[in-house]
């Protein structure tokens, strides 16, 4: 039997999609704070939707190069995990970390495998450590993009560090990266959209329940 991956729907914005990501199994869920994001989703409503998650399923909130304020003001709304998808560097992140008080989660963008030389450094800063398609030149925003990456890159990676992967993850394509690169866990946002930022109950249940299965297979 083959461990199980933590599965991450991300970019949840409305109460019924939490709900429905929930029941249909995920492990984690994630709200974005980023105004330039289809998923945004403000300050007020993150802290009603970590309210209605509480004690279901863990919650992270995704920030992109935050400042302290930021950090302080998401943190005091208790999520379990914040997730940071910028530019941040090491030095960057574990200040974050300190200041929150949770554990961090640092987006890594891979594009090439010269982008996997980075990922050492944040070992000892950030708590978990997710892989993500490097966003074309001149995208405005850093995920969420619908893109996947040359997973056998991966395979330059020392096997010790375990990641999540995300970038291009949809209910058709989530079996396949499962049993070719065996993430600690896997992480969807636009794979289950049917618009930017308009989550679908159906396919979330559909690419939690392919992913269950090939884990098992």
């Amino acid at each position: 039997m083959s461990t199980q991956p933590i599965i991450k729907i991300c970019g949840i914005k409305t109460p019924a999609i939490l709900e429905a990501a929930i029941d249909a199994g995920a492990d984690m869920v994630g709200f974005a704070h980023f105004p330039r994001s289809p998923r945004h989703v403000g300050v007020e409503a993150i802290g009603d939707l970590i309210s209605q998650a509480r004690g279901r399923v863990e919650t992270c909130v995704l920030l992109v190069n935050p400042d302290n304020s930021v950090v302080a003001e998401i943190a005091a709304l208790g999520p379990d995990w914040l997730q940071l998808h910028g530019p941040e560097t090491p030095h960057r992140v574990e200040a974050i970390r300190a200041e929150a008080g949770i554990p961090v989660m640092k987006a890594l963008p891979v594009g090439s495998a010269a982008d996997l030389a980075q990922v050492p450094a944040f070992l000892d800063v950030a708590d978990r450590i997710l892989l993500d398609a490097k966003p074309p030149k001149g995208a405005d925003r850093p995920g969420g993009l619908g893109v996947p990456f040359d997973w056998s890159l991966l395979k330059a990676l020392d096997p010790a560090i375990a990641f999540m992967l995300s970038g291009g993850l949809t209910p058709d394509t989530v079996a396949e990266a499962i049993q070719r690169v065996k993430p600690f866990g896997i992480d969807v946002s636009s794979g289950v959209e049917t618009a930017p930022g308009e989550k679908d109950e159906r396919l979330i249940a559909a690419f939690i329940r392919n992913a269950r299965m090939a884990a098992a297979a």
